[in-house]
C-alpha cells in the first residue's frame, strides 16, 4: 500500500475555508496528514470540513485574535498533543490607492496579514515537533510595485523576513521556515477585490504573467505539499515563487 508524503502528520492549516487553504487541506489529507483549519465564518467553516470529508477539524477564529489562536492550539494540544506543520496562509487583500488609504485599512491588513502569521508561528512552536515545517503564505507584489498594493504588499515583505529569522532561530529543533509567494490565483478573495471588474482585471493580470494565464489553488496546495513533507528536506529559508513566471522576468 502506498504512504502519503504526509502520512501521519498533524497539520494546522488558517484561513482553511476557501482558496488556497481548502486546496491546501484537501491534498494534506489526500497525503495522509490529519489537519486542523481556521475560518472567520463558521458557516463557510463547516462547509470546508463537509467537503473534506476526513480526518479534519475546523476551529473556528480569527488569526489577529490572540484568543482565538490560543484557542486553536488548545484544541491541537487536546486531540493530538503535537503538530509537524503549519501553513499560516489566512489572509486579506484590499487594493487602495496610497492617497486613499486609511489607518483603519492599514491596521486591518498588518494586523492580520502579518501580526497574524508571527503569532499563529510564535503560539505554534510549543507544540511543533523537532524536524516540523513553518509555511507561510507570501506574494510576489512586494517585489513588482504593483499600484494600489502599497500596504498588502509592504505585510508580504515581513513575511519574508520572518522567514530568514525564523530560518536561523529554529535551525536547531530542525525545525525548517518557507514562504510560497504565489501570483493572481482563481480564488473567492481575488473576486472579492475587484466584484464587477474582477474579470477585467483576471485580462490584466494574465498579460503581466509569462505563462499567461491565472493560477488555479491545487497549484499552491502542490507547492505546500513539497514543502511540508521529507522531499523539502534541506531546503529551508526559501521564497518558493509560484506565479507563472511573474517576478522572473
Amino acid at each position: 500500500m502506498k504512504t502519503g508524503k504526509l502520512s501521519a502528520k498533524i497539520a494546522v492549516i488558517t484561513g482553511g475555508s476557501s482558496g488556497i487553504g481548502l486546496a491546501t487541506a484537501k491534498r494534506f489529507v489526500e497525503e495522509g496528514a490529519y489537519v486542523f483549519i481556521t475560518g472567520r465564518r463558521q458557516a463557510e467553516l463547516d462547509k470546508a470540513v463537509a467537503e473534506i470529508g476526513r480526518n479534519v477539524t475546523g476551529v473556528q477564529g480569527d488569526v489577529s485574535n490572540l484568543d482565538d489562536l490560543d484557542r486553536l492550539y488548545k484544541e491541537v494540544e487536546t486531540k493530538k498533543g503535537k503538530l509537524d506543520v503549519l501553513f499560516a496562509n489566512a489572509g486579506i487583500a484590499e487594493p487602495v490607492p496610497t492617497p486613499d488609504v486609511t489607518p483603519e485599512h492599514y491596521d486591518r491588513t498588518f494586523d492580520i496579514n502579518t501580526r497574524g502569521v508571527f503569532f499563529a508561528v510564535h503560539k505554534a512552536l510549543p507544540l511543533m515537533k523537532d524536524g516540523g515545517s513553518i509555511i507561510v503564505n507570501g506574494s510576489g507584489a512586494w517585489q513588482k510595485g504593483i499600484p494600489m498594493y502599497a500596504a498588502y504588499a509592504a505585510t508580504k515583505a515581513a513575511l519574508r523576513s520572518f522567514v530568514r529569522t525564523w530560518t536561523a532561530e529554529f535551525a536547531g529543533k530542525g525545525i525548517r521556515a518557507n514562504v510560497i509567494s504565489p501570483g493572481p490565483v482563481e480564488t473567492p478573495i481575488l473576486e472579492g477585490q475587484f466584484g464587477e471588474n474582477t474579470d477585467a482585471v483576471k485580462e490584466r493580470f494574465k498579460a503581466m504573467v509569462p505563462m499567461g494565464r491565472i493560477g488555479k489553488p491545487e497549484e499552491i496546495a502542490s507547492a505546500a505539499v513539497f514543502l511540508a513533507s521529507e522531499e523539502s528536506s534541506y531546503i529551508t529559508g526559501i521564497d518558493l515563487p509560484v506565479d507563472g513566471g511573474l517576478v522572473a522576468v
